[in-house]
């Protein structure tokens, strides 16, 4: 087995772990952090809306030596806008985007860029997006991202419980303000791409988050039978069960998008694969990192406000202290600390709550031979032999 895989194996079975849960407030104090860092991107920066959001005009040329700072001084003198201009590849085509322009002004910046270039104005390829149907993309986006969060929620209450679906969709929230801030931040243009980009991380991050609670539901069914962790204790083993898969999913998945961002965009140009690719890489990671230290440790908080959760880790951490008061040394239960509902009962009973299956009632059945006192003497009682009489004719033996 390898190493990685020997690690997951000793979390899974509780012989290691980080305690995820007990330190969340410092998780907590840090994802607050990252997102005010965000909102202030935002507010600073704010977001560089493409022209399928806001309108405006794009122009793209043929190859040409023109280079991408004078292109960029033209059209900003015709348009009186800051145009965003790419380079198309490696034989020198360029596109040149303006956004929030008329026709008539799109007409002037189409003719002074032609005649930078030394070509016919028919010949320079423009778009011109209106700001109306840029608006009606941007509406239906904002649609789809509350009917996609709303059946998020929906369907993990009833898989799971409103707990687990209100901290997920706080855990996709997270991520969606991370993404969005690196955005603003860097300054990457808003796009339809974008737009994917976001919807496909929510789908990652909600995969990722799935699998965790997963992990917990099982882990911690029919809790309050045992006696020996509280709720918080056994949703950090459980989260420790799974976080080498989770690492292993999110790297795997971030493996081609890296590819895509570094190699895509650095390399090739880029254009839209920047705008996808980008969203893709924060949301991925603030995915992986939101369903481990946020998601969990919001459902044991949340869970600790219920009377029964309560009642049952006071009993817990009543009994810890007893057995460290008389110097009994807690030892864990082998089949206990893989699943809640089969902890050992510490409440004196046999933990016996179904019945097992038929039982001989007979006076002294089951019970084995009687265990004979140390240094007694005289014949030993043999158990009844269960065959002896079968097959016998019944009445009197002779």
């Amino acid at each position: 087995m390898s190493r990685l895989g020997d690690l997951g194996a000793r979390l899974y079975r509780g012989e290691v772990g980080l305690d995820f849960v007990g330190k969340r407030k410092v998780w907590y104090a840090f994802s607050i952090l990252i997102t005010i860092v965000a909102f202030a991107g935002l507010g600073v920066r704010g977001l560089h809306m493409g022209v399928e959001f806001e309108g405006g005009a794009v122009f793209t040329t043929e190859a040409t030596d023109v280079s991408v700072e004078r292109l960029r001084d033209v059209a900003e003198e015709a348009s009186g806008s800051l145009p965003l201009v790419q380079t198309l590849g490696d034989d020198g085509a360029m596109r040149i985007q303006v956004s929030g322009l008329d026709t008539e002004t799109s007409n002037e910046t189409r003719a002074a860029i032609a005649e930078e270039l030394g070509v016919p104005t028919e010949q320079l390829n423009a778009e011109l997006i209106g700001p109306s149907w840029g608006s009606q993309i941007a509406n239906r986006a904002w649609q789809g991202l509350v009917i996609f969060l709303v059946l998020v929620v929906v369907y993990l209450a009833i898989a799971f419980e409103w707990r687990m679906a209100l901290a997920a969709l706080i855990a996709l929230i997270h991520d969606l303000t991370i993404t969005v801030g690196v955005y603003a931040i860097v300054g990457f243009e808003v796009t339809p791409g974008t737009v994917i980009g976001l919807l496909t991380i929510l789908g990652y991050s909600l995969y990722d988050t799935v699998v965790v609670f997963d992990g917990l539901k099982e882990r911690t069914k029919n809790h309050t039978k045992q006696s020996r962790f509280t709720y918080a204790e056994l949703a950090n083993r459980s989260l420790n069960g799974t976080l080498v898969r989770s690492i292993n999913t999110s790297v795997v998945a971030l493996l081609p998008v890296a590819g895509l961002l570094f190699i895509g965009g650095g390399v090739l140009g880029g254009g839209m694969l920047n705008d996808i690719a980008l969203s893709l890489f924060v949301g991925l990671t603030a995915g992986a990192y939101s369903s481990i230290v946020i998601a969990t440790p919001l459902v044991a908080d949340f869970k600790k406000r219920e009377p029964a959760v309560r009642a049952h880790d006071r009993k817990v951490l009543a009994k810890r202290a007893k057995r460290e008061e008389d110097g009994i040394e807690d030892e864990e239960d082998e089949h206990g600390d893989r699943d809640g509902a089969a902890f050992a009962d510490d409440d004196g009973d046999d933990g016996d709550d179904g019945d097992d299956g038929p039982r001989d009632t007979r006076e002294g059945a089951g019970s084995g031979p009687a265990p004979v006192a140390a240094g007694a003497s005289g014949p030993r009682r043999q158990p009844v032999s269960r065959t002896r009489g079968r097959g016998r004719p019944s009445g009197k033996r002779k």
